[in-house]
């Protein structure tokens, strides 16, 4: 045994490690396995992985799994181990971090990793903000990712596509976004263009409106004095009465309003009643 700075160096069997189930990384090319188990068999492992003792005596790994898994595959009976005293959570901070600086993960990976330091562990937003020199809004974006269907996550790293195409998806009602996905995949629409599809989603243009029909203004009437009125009536049936019409005229008023009455005897002899005008 060495130890480098207090920290354990160990040849551990692969045996005596374990991958923690919760590890944020879950997509790993076999061929790079292949590839790196060839040289560790020619060559040997060059950087230990790095580990914590866990209290059921088995070694858990921080960070190296694609060598430990590679380490496994050349048939290497023991691994170079470096041996970290740390506890679960300063192990998953560790991991992180360690991917995070090899680019290791993808942008969904990273975002549920951070998901479990905070749901699992309960480290509080503001501590892994610190803790992973990432900015408080950064932070929550990243989260936000995971908002996202497990199809439509699926896809965009099929497809290699970069996560401003999932930030913009974000932007869509969870009914509209398999649609526009598809459409960026089949018809490989550039950041620009996505950018300009779910505006005119959300925003859609306003149709050109049909011309107006020209309508003639409608000309209103209207009388300014009542008396003025009165006047008129009183001087239509005079001039009837002049011209030999049998009209007569009978004014009433209550508190509501002031009746006007007037009758006109119909010439007709088949008819002796009277046949009456009403105004109010």
């Amino acid at each position: 045994m060495h130890t480098i700075f207090e920290k354990k160096l160990l040849m551990l069997k692969p045996s005596q490690i374990k991958i923690p189930t919760d590890r944020m990384r879950k997509n790993m090319d076999t061929y790079s396995i292949k590839l790196l188990a060839d040289s560790i068999s020619l060559n040997g492992v060059i950087e230990p992985i790095t580990v914590r003792k866990g209290e059921d005596g088995f070694f858990y790994l921080i960070s190296g799994e694609r060598r430990l898994k590679a380490a496994t595959l050349a048939g290497l009976r023991r691994i170079p181990c470096v041996v970290h005293k740390i506890d679960a959570i300063t192990c998953s901070v560790y991991s992180l971090i360690e991917n995070l600086q090899r680019s290791n993960l993808d942008y969904f990976e990273e975002a549920a990793a951070l998901e479990r330091l905070i749901t699992v562990y309960g480290l509080p937003k503001a501590e892994v903000s610190m803790r992973l020199s990432i900015p408080n809004l950064a932070l929550c974006q990243k989260l936000d990712l995971l908002k996202l269907g497990i199809d439509i996550r699926e896809k965009l790293i099929t497809f290699k596509l970069d996560s401003v195409y999932a930030y913009l998806l974000l932007k869509l009602p969870d009914y509209k976004r398999t649609e526009v996905l598809n459409k960026i995949i089949s018809e490989n629409l550039t950041v620009q263009d996505t950018q300009e599809l779910i505006n005119n989603i959300l925003y859609p243009p306003f149709e050109d409106e049909p011309p107006k029909e020209e309508t003639k203004p409608v000309r209103k009437y209207y009388i300014g004095d009542v008396r003025l009125f009165s006047n008129t009536i009183s001087k239509l049936v005079e001039n009837m009465q002049t011209s030999g019409i049998n009209a007569t005229l009978k004014k009433t008023e209550n508190d509501k309003y002031t009746e006007y009455k007037i009758r006109i005897k119909k010439e007709d002899l088949d008819y002796e009643d009277c046949q009456q005008l009403k105004i109010c």
